[in-house]
């Protein structure tokens, strides 16, 4: 027939065998990161209410035993979240020798070696009853967030948390300096090729509150968003990477993660060659949890098509609650 197309797309589609022939988008375990909340105090795994079939961690076997049965199942890179049992105004329990992160770093690291990639959340939220990401001070009865005073801080954290044995420091408090003055800090002491991951597009996103539940972290006082990004912006995002990596990271970040494609996308195009993490925040996590609970809809393939939406934006590493089930379901025959 005279002008019938020769180019049919619909062939590509027509079965599942041609469709994963053709599939644009792959999802590894290499992909994948694993957050994990540690708490001082508790002995055995605490459920977090808000975040459903996640749990706080002691130091000790209950912890060695999830990383390991997670290793099993083929994710080979953690990330640590610290609640101390004790808070200042200044985060001096972030940096102990002794801190509930630096112990964990140092159980995982003799108990798994090179076989696992450690990285430490490095901030200070949790660790201050201010619960902001930095060092408050005042003019008169107005607080701010004191940035210069706060590196100092993020600094002594950072090389605390490589003395324990953390191979990636991943800097969440979005203060501007902090990746050059962690860069420098862990230079001077010999930390060389310990890697920094920096939440260098970090938004001021309501889908973190499940994770200020989970970590007691939320500001006693005010909010974030004089130091944290606003959700209108976009293009913002080019200037934050920018300056993150002329001051030494060697990883980047977006968050939150599948409600912020188009930063993915823009911050993958705009710096190629640089590895590009995304972090799938608790709230994202908690409205899928929510919708599957209640029987709204599939939760396997809602978090695959969600995943690989992230990776197909540009995101080469997920930090994801659902790392151990996406392990699982990954190896499973696709849902598409």
């Amino acid at each position: 027939m005279v002008g019938y197309p020769k180019i049919r797309p619909r062939r590509l589609r027509q079965n599942k065998n041609i469709r994963d022939a053709v599939a644009e988008t792959k999802l590894t375990h290499d992909n994948l990161i694993l957050p994990i909340f540690v708490k001082e105090g508790i002995s055995k795994p605490e459920e977090i209410s808000s975040m459903p079939d996640v749990y706080r961690y002691p130091v000790g076997d209950p912890l060695i035993k999830f990383v390991e049965g997670n290793y099993s199942k083929g994710i080979r890179k953690v990330i640590l979240f610290g609640i101390p049992s004790f808070k200042d105004n200044i985060a001096s329990s972030a940096y102990q020798k002794d801190g509930v992160i630096q112990r964990s770093l140092k159980l995982l690291k003799e108990t798994f070696g090179d076989k696992i990639l450690l990285f430490a959340d490095e901030c200070t939220d949790e660790y201050t009853s201010h619960g902001h990401c930095g060092i408050v001070n005042y003019r008169g009865k107005q607080y701010y967030i004191d940035n210069d005073e706060s590196l100092k801080v993020h600094a002594k954290i950072a090389l605390s948390q490589a003395e324990a044995g953390a191979d990636v420091i991943a800097p969440s408090s979005m203060m501007d300096g902090v990746v050059g003055a962690i860069r420098e800090e862990l230079d001077r002491n010999g930390f060389t090729d310990t890697l920094i991951m920096s939440y260098s597009v970090k938004y001021a996103s309501v889908f973190y509150s499940p994770f200020r539940e989970a970590a007691s972290s939320a500001p006693a006082f005010g909010d974030r968003k004089s130091y944290q990004m606003d959700p209108r912006n976009a293009n913002e995002a080019i200037k934050e990477a920018r300056l993150d990596l002329e001051e030494g990271a060697d990883i980047l970040m977006v968050k939150p993660a599948h409600t912020y494609l188009d930063v993915i996308r823009l911050v993958k195009e705009t710096y190629p060659e640089y590895p590009l993490a995304a972090y799938h925040v608790s709230g994202e996590y908690s409205m899928i949890k929510a919708a599957a609970i209640n029987g709204w809809l599939n939760e396997k393939v809602a978090v695959l098509e969600i995943t690989h939406a992230i990776r197909r934006a540009g995101a080469d590493m997920i930090l994801t609650y659902y790392a151990p089930k996406l392990a699982e379901w990954i190896l499973e025959a696709s849902p598409f």
